[in-house]
């Protein structure tokens, strides 16, 4: 049988099948990142399924959490099938699904309005709208794209991502904003989140001003991060209608059990509910 090793060549074209797959760019940056990881902890040995149980150890000794270690199994998982071999996966770690969340990860309202603050103190329009977009919206921060001038002026963007399209509703404020901005910066068409150079903005630039705010914001830099301005307007979206299939939608999830992990409450909360219940003489 043929040594099964790990290749320069296998991993551009799990790159491309993964590109034809429709995958984001996160993702497929991500599933990449993971495989490479593991083929530098193999050190040119052959993979196996005891080579990705040494692995897996090695990631729990390193105290990494157990939903991280499992979002890298996932990743390699996926590269173990395109190559065909699937005798090499091992099980996940079982978890329990998580009754509440520590608080110290979640943005609050105010946080995010003084993050906001912060970004107009500083003369950063371009940021302050953006993570207004974001938060008013649920949009990922790699749908930013779809906000072009022409859905601000139609009040939505129509959201094509990951083989599915939606439509995501603009607020009447957000649209004037949006359009006073592209005014301002002689946008006559096309997405309105530019470079000084007219590229989009990436992720990772995004990013970078975000955490850039935070002490000037007083926000805990573990806090901010584009995503979790999403799952603010989640949370903000459901003590308003209630409805968590209605927020799937809005949300493009596939699952309504993933929107369901947008909402778990903070352990301040779960606490709270616990004291309302008086069973305590």
């Amino acid at each position: 049988m043929k040594k099964r090793t790990i290749t320069s060549r296998q991993a551009a074209a799990f790159g491309e099948f993964l590109r034809e797959e429709e995958r984001s760019a996160a993702t497929v940056e991500k599933y990449l990142r993971e495989m490479r990881l593991f083929a530098a902890f193999l050190g040119g040995d052959e993979v196996s399924k005891a080579a990705v149980a040494r692995w897996k150890a090695s990631l729990l000794e390193k105290n990494y959490q157990p939903a991280t270690v499992n979002g890298k199994l996932s990743a390699l998982d996926r590269f173990l099938s395109f190559l065909g071999w699937e005798d090499c996966r091992v099980k996940h770690l079982r978890l329990q699904r998580r009754v509440f969340r520590e608080s110290t990860r979640e943005l609050t309202k105010e946080e995010y309005e003084r993050l906001i603050a912060a970004a107009v103190k500083a003369g950063k329009e371009r940021l302050s709208l953006l993570m207004e977009t974001i938060c008013a919206t649920g949009i990922r921060v790699s749908e930013v794209r779809y906000i072009t001038r022409k859905a601000a002026q139609l009040g939505r963007a129509e959201v094509s991502l990951k083989g599915k399209i939606r439509t995501i509703l603009i607020p009447g404020k957000l649209c004037r904003k949006l359009l006073k901005y592209a005014r301002k910066n002689k946008i006559a068409s096309g997405e309105l989140f530019l470079t000084r150079s007219g590229r989009p903005l990436s992720r990772k630039q995004i990013w970078a001003e975000m955490k850039a705010l935070c002490k000037k914001a007083g926000v805990d830099a573990g806090k901010v991060f584009p995503h979790n301005l999403r799952h603010l307007f989640a949370r903000t979206f459901y003590r308003v209608c209630r409805d968590v299939a209605r927020l799937a939608d809005v949300l493009g999830h596939s699952s309504i059990e993933t929107t369901r992990i947008y909402l778990i409450s903070t352990g301040v909360e779960h606490a709270q509910t616990l004291e309302q219940m008086c069973l305590v003489s």
